[in-house]
């Protein structure tokens, strides 16, 4: 079995951009040394420091081109702002171009949403993480981000954060006059531009419910470990009611076609 390791929330993204742009390098590369030294073991997303845009595309660049790597990720929002801010897209123009994922990775909800989630511990997994991503990337799409960029592929944990769920009436209201315009409906820019993981979602209503609106090919078994278990995760997939095709594809085959492993 292969792992794609990844550097969690926050990650560089509370930093100055000066020292971000600095521990992104660092990060990346012992990141790759591991990878080197396990190569039938791991694989790896490349950090960034999105608070300096072109220093981060510098950085996907080798991350990918120099070192290896298989993606990226991106902990959500950087200093509360989002990606749809066209100041950031020359991180998306370096994905694009390198034929590489974005894992939009959730984080503690920014300064503008928190005072709603603070109460109750719901900051964080129980809700707030899913709540602020899912927000995060229809502003993405409503922004016009796969207007610009159209090939590009952008991965979701948790089953999508709730957004498959809620495809159709995206569509409905993003309808309506007044709406910006784009040139797809946000469900059909979700099933080409965006992939979604298992992680720590293990529940079979919600797999088959993913697979009826996106198809197998667009979800990818993931853990989301150390918060989830390994063991619980495979055991799950392992007899979720699906066809061993659709189970290879979501193992592995999507995995390897995605993250080019």
């Amino acid at each position: 079995n292969k792992q794609v390791l990844s550097l969690w929330s926050p990650g560089l993204q509370i930093f100055d951009p000066g020292r971000g742009a600095e521990l992104a390098r660092l990060v990346n590369d012992r990141l790759a040394e591991a990878i080197r030294r396990h190569p039938s073991r791991f694989a790896g997303l490349a950090s960034v420091a999105p608070q300096d845009p072109d220093a981060a595309a510098l950085e996907i660049e080798r991350a990918v081109s120099g070192l290896g790597l298989n993606g990226v990720l991106i902990n959500s929002h950087t200093n509360s702002e989002f990606l749809d801010d066209p100041k950031y897209w020359t991180v998306f123009e370096a994905a694009q171009a390198l034929n590489t994922p974005i894992y939009l990775h959730p984080r503690t909800p920014p300064v503008q949403m928190y005072d709603a989630v603070s109460d109750y511990s719901m900051g964080g997994a129980l809700w707030g993480f899913a709540a602020e991503t899912s927000l995060h990337v229809v502003r993405l799409i409503m922004g016009g981000v796969f207007e610009e960029f159209p090939e590009l592929q952008l991965v979701l944990g948790h089953m999508g954060e709730g957004l498959p769920f809620w495809l159709d009436r995206l569509d409905q209201v993003s309808a309506r006059p007044g709406m910006p315009q784009l040139s797809r409906k946000p469900s059909e820019i979700f099933r080409n531009n965006i992939v979604i993981t298992t992680s720590a979602m293990f529940w079979n209503p919600v797999l088959l419910f993913c697979i009826s609106v996106l198809g197998a090919d667009r979800i990818m078994f993931g853990v989301d470990s150390p918060f989830a278990s390994s063991e619980q995760g495979t055991e799950w997939m392992d007899a979720a009611p699906v066809s061993d095709a659709d189970r290879r594809k979501i193992y592995q085959e999507n995995a390897e076609r995605i993250f080019s492993l």
